[in-house]
């Protein structure tokens, strides 16, 4: 363990290493604070994902530094995006603006490994195969380190500063701070997906019906990740008999040609599931911690929008950080809180699938404003001190 950890003390201890760790770790090393991030998982490994980043987490890559990265890894750019409402299509190219005139979805093999990668350039210690175990508080409950152990259960203890949980909708830092979710929603999905090769398709599709809706997202590898997500109960009721019967239903259901292209290509050696999670909010921030990225916030994944805010949440809790004080944590939560607000009433909506064709394009209106409003937000960070 002495070995792994290279002090007893940081400024920030950050659990979690994938994007939302990561990239927070990045920005708070380029502050010149001392940071230590530690993971359970090895660097880069997969992780249950649709891998789609909105424009405005494209955009902070690019400001970033670390979409060269991304592109360099072979992630294709994809330049327009589809929707299919029943017979209805509609095509929305990309347009440049503010430096970005594409959307990537890159694997979470490439991304997260990219942003690890951009922490340790930056400065912060990134050590895999250790998890935050317990936390150090003092006597007035403030959290002032974490025990940090690996698979052979040697630990030690660590100083710090503040802790951040950044270690995902099951977050340990959140269960040992006792947290239970402030705000919830009750509606979720659930979805299968696999990568395919050759379907012939450009840029991302997304497709709806009834009851369901389907899409396909262009990724690394000549890839292509097909999803199909449905009501959790109706994906409970159904499973039984396989994932890929089910798969292959929803897309036949919702479309066809989908289908056939999926029936034509190379398949997945393994098709993966998420089995649905209600949405919810924790409180973010308090007396020596924070929570960032899917430990604070979850929203159903159906928008595919979890990435992007993950990585804005990074920002505003690094600059929330740079400023040092109990007060800008606290505002940290309450930003955070109203950024994400209007996203997570309008997901809840699109994920309870009590829409018929008409409404889930206005549903979708609503949901463009609310990203639009997320690159206002990106392109305010531009202009203040570069982080």
């Amino acid at each position: 363990m002495q070995d792994l950890i290279s002090h007893d003390r940081y400024d920030v201890i950050i659990a979690g290493a994938r994007c939302a760790g990561a990239s927070t770790a990045m920005l708070l090393a380029r502050q010149g604070l001392r940071v230590l991030v530690v993971d359970p998982a090895s660097r880069g490994s997969d992780t249950l994902s649709t891998h789609a980043l909105m424009r405005g987490g494209v955009l902070q890559l690019h400001r970033w530094g670390v979409l060269e990265a991304i592109r360099s890894a072979g992630t294709p750019a994809i330049r327009t995006t589809t929707f299919h409402y029943g017979d209805e299509v509609l095509t929305i190219p990309i347009k440049e603006r503010d430096g970005v005139d594409a959307l990537y979805a890159p694997r979470r093999t490439v991304l997260d490994g990219a942003l690890a990668d951009a922490a340790n350039v930056a400065g912060a210690e990134v050590v895999h195969g250790l998890s935050v175990v317990d936390l150090i508080m003092d006597d007035a409950g403030r959290v002032r380190g974490a025990k940090i152990a690996g698979s052979d259960q040697q630990s030690q203890d660590v100083a710090a500063d503040l802790v951040i949980g950044a270690d995902g909708i099951r977050s340990r830092v959140a269960r040992l701070l006792e947290l239970g979710f402030e705000h919830t929603v009750p509606h979720t999905t659930a979805s299968i997906y696999g990568y395919w090769k050759e379907l012939g398709l450009e840029g991302n599709h997304w497709y709806y019906e009834l009851g369901a809706a389907v899409g396909s997202i262009p990724t690394n590898d000549g890839e292509t990740c097909v999803f199909a997500s449905v009501p959790q109960d109706r994906f409970e009721a159904q499973r039984g008999n396989g994932l890929e019967p089910l798969y292959r239903r929803i897309l036949g259901d919702v479309s066809a040609d989908l289908a056939r292209r999926v029936e034509a290509s190379s398949g997945p050696g393994k098709l993966r599931a998420f089995a649905g999670q209600p949405g919810f909010l924790r409180r973010a921030a308090g007396p020596g911690w924070a929570l960032v990225g899917d430990a604070g916030y979850f929203r159903d994944p159906l928008t595919a929008h979890g990435i992007t805010d993950a990585l804005r949440d990074a920002e505003i809790l690094a600059r929330a950080v740079a400023e040092g004080t109990d007060e800008a944590l606290a505002r940290y939560d309450e930003e955070r809180y109203e950024r994400v607000r209007g996203f997570f009433e309008i997901t809840d909506r699109i994920a309870s699938f009590d829409w018929d064709m008409d409404q889930v394009k206005e549903d979708h209106l609503v949901l463009a404003r609310e990203m639009n409003g997320l690159v206002e937000t990106q392109r305010a960070f531009a202009v203040q001190v570069p982080l």
